[in-house]
């Protein structure tokens, strides 16, 4: 297995985050070569400059239409679009569950595919927030279904809001489910190395946490 590190996204996503809080998330990703930091969208332009002199390449991550999804896709694009324009390299975006839930499958695999096609254009990835815990098994299959169909990069599990984070036999059902170019990132409640190792032996090529030094650490 490739060091721990190369799977995380450290993340800091808390109401109360200050730019010193954030400061310090970046120095941490530099000393221990994570894969990306996860910011809010306030904070993408501070941390592209935290990191403009890195010599590893940490991706700068941020979320669009976060916790809930259920921002207009005019807002999302508009969200997604400015992320970019600030230095963003990776979009977590929180798919629509409330119309997802109303079966209104087809807005949201095109609100998907229009964020996916404005992030590929600037060489950024997009990953889609399923949130797993509100989704039956036959919920499972569709939100992966549309995720792939809208050129998602990755799928997420979860947004850390839901009442369940992550799951090791959910994360295997979405790699069952998704083709082989749509990777999986875990996420919600990861807490310690060894939930992140049996994620990534699940199927997860990335770790959402906020945990990252204490799994690193152990």
């Amino acid at each position: 297995m490739t060091s721990l590190s190369a799977y995380i996204d450290h993340t800091l996503l808390t109401a109360n985050a200050s730019e010193t809080d954030i400061r310090k998330l970046c120095e941490e990703a530099w000393i221990h070569q994570f894969k990306a930091v996860c910011v809010a969208p306030a904070y993408v332009a501070y941390t592209t400059e935290m990191l403009e002199f890195c010599p590893v390449k940490i991706e700068i991550a941020t979320v669009i239409g976060f916790p809930f999804g259920y921002s207009t896709t005019a807002t999302k694009v508009f969200e997604a679009t400015n992320a970019l324009q600030n230095g963003a390299t990776e979009l977590d975006v929180v798919m629509n569950i409330s119309q997802f839930k109303s079966m209104a499958y087809l807005s949201v695999r095109e609100e998907l595919t229009q964020i996916a096609e404005i992030a590929h254009a600037q060489n950024a990835i997009i990953k889609v927030i399923i949130e797993t815990a509100y989704l039956d098994s036959f919920d499972l299959y569709t939100a992966c279904e549309i995720c792939a169909e809208a050129n998602a990069d990755f799928v997420k599990t979860s947004s850390g809001f839901a009442a369940q984070g992550a799951d090791v036999e959910v994360v295997k059902k979405m790699r069952s489910i998704l083709p082989a170019q749509v990777k999986i990132k875990a996420s919600g409640g990861i807490k310690t190395k060894e939930q992140a190792i049996a994620m990534i032996e699940a199927g997860a090529e990335r770790i959402g946490t906020s945990s990252g030094i204490a799994i690193v650490s152990a």
